[in-house]
């Protein structure tokens, strides 16, 4: 099993932002069979080292993760709106 972790800080954390980033990650759930858990998370502290939103992705194999990588709705539609939105992105990715 893979995972893969991503922190997402948002150039504008408005509350409106956040809901419609957060949505944004959601609705791969369903539209990507590759995934095997999918959890997005919105930060409660808001210190400053914080991360806004946290995305937790799971997956059968380091191939599965990268497939999604390049799943059309994931490349087309998530990253260029996480792009467009985020100030800092960083993750991770680890087998378990």
């Amino acid at each position: 099993m893979i995972t893969h972790i991503v922190l997402f800080k948002l150039a504008d954390p408005t509350a409106e932002n956040l809901a419609a980033t957060r949505d944004k990650l959601l609705s791969m759930n369903g539209k990507i069979d590759l995934l095997r858990h999918l959890e997005v998370g919105v930060d409660v502290i808001r210190s400053e080292r914080s991360s806004d939103i946290a995305l937790t992705t799971r997956f059968d194999s380091l191939e599965d993760l990268q497939a999604y990588q390049v799943h059309p709705y994931h490349a087309g539609e998530v990253v260029p709106h996480m792009k467009s939105v985020c100030s800092s992105i960083v993750a991770v990715d680890y087998e378990s």
